[in-house]
């Protein structure tokens, strides 16, 4: 009788396992790897990868990615950080992976860098899955997606993306197997070398606005991360990276500003800077001035460094810590060198398109 009246629901459930393991599984291998060719939509996933614990989170697009570099911070100062970034990553965004990190570790400071202050809404769905589809399943992805979707997308293709990505059976290649299976970073601690160089020219005429207004949306959330920070004993950071287009408004660092003073947290324009960093955009960066090149991510690196050792105290680490970063600076040094060799050789770095 017991057989009989439980053996199908056992049957389906078994089916229904099997089923979702499935759709789990050919997701891995239908969704983009980022490995060949826009190597940024992977950086989400490398932060899983961490060994160490960690000083400071960066947390922004590509202002952090591509123009901070944790190496030099260890190397100079001691400072074990990590940067949280991805392209064009939304203050939603940044709060949701925010969360994540705090049910992992609790570093000393946050630093968040509001670029992405200027964007009140979702943009696009390519940005979005680049951010969130390389969260592990959790409340903090389902959460971060619900708050990302722009119109057309559905929640349940962030759960399987299978749904999402089952057409690209034509474009899949060794690649997609291989890093189903395979771990191993793109970045460096959450940093995306460039050491080509493409100098600035001419700095392009700001379009004149219809409106300066930061919105309330992202104040709010803005002050969620600050009280998030609070609750778990770090301290929160803002900051505006020395990239020089697109423009930053003076109408938006004065609202920043303004917000900074009435939450007693502090906030560094590093535009203001520029002198005293020592960037030359005829050096310092590979794209024209967007963002800085590995020349230009290490002297930021090293200025903001010693402000941050001047202004806090941070732990002594433990041997093994030590030992993990030794490594990684190797392997910063290493794919230094490779590019150098590469752009000296070749003309160009292999595997960036």
């Amino acid at each position: 009788m017991f057989k009989k009246k439980y053996g199908k629901t056992v049957y389906i459930l078994i089916f229904l396992i099997f089923s979702i393991a499935v759709l789990v599984f050919l997701g891995k291998v239908f969704m983009p790897k980022y490995r060949s060719s826009l190597k940024e939509g992977g950086l989400t996933g490398d932060y899983y990868l961490e060994k160490v614990p960690h000083d400071l989170i960066f947390l922004g697009d590509c202002e952090v990615f591509e123009n901070f570099s944790p190496a030099v911070l260890w190397e100079n100062y001691g400072i074990s950080s990590y940067i949280r970034g991805s392209p064009q990553q939304l203050i939603w965004q940044s709060y949701w992976l925010l969360e994540e990190v705090f049910a992992r570790e609790t570093p000393k400071l946050v630093v968040y860098n509001v670029q992405a202050m200027k964007y009140s809404e979702p943009q696009k769905e390519a940005y979005n899955r680049m951010t969130v589809d390389g969260m592990p399943l959790s409340l903090f992805k389902l959460r971060a997606a619900i708050d990302s979707m722009t119109e057309g997308e559905s929640l349940l293709s962030y759960v399987f993306p299978i749904l999402r990505f089952h057409e690209r059976w034509k474009e899949l290649s060794f690649e997609d197997l291989e890093y189903v299976f395979k771990n191993e970073p793109i970045s460096d601690s959450g940093y995306l070398m460039r050491c080509d160089i493409k100098p600035m020219d001419t700095l392009p005429e700001p379009p004149v606005l219809t409106d300066y207004d930061i919105s309330e949306k992202c104040f709010s959330y803005l002050k969620r991360m600050k009280e998030l920070c609070e609750k778990n004993g770090s301290e929160l950071v803002l900051i505006k990276s020395p990239s020089l287009y697109p423009h930053w408004y003076d109408e938006w660092d004065k609202q920043i500003e303004e917000f900074a003073k009435a939450e007693n947290l502090r906030y560094i324009n590093f535009l203001n800077s520029f002198e005293e960093i020592g960037l030359d955009m005829s050096r310092d960066s590979y794209d024209a001035g967007l963002h800085l090149n590995v020349y230009g991510a290490e002297k930021l690196s090293l200025y903001f460094g010693k402000y941050l050792a001047d202004e806090f105290e941070f732990r002594e680490h433990e041997d093994s810590t030590v030992r993990l970063w030794d490594e990684k600076c190797m392997a910063y040094h290493a794919r230094k060198e490779l590019q150098e060799k590469e752009l000296s050789e070749l003309g160009y770095i292999t595997g960036i398109k």
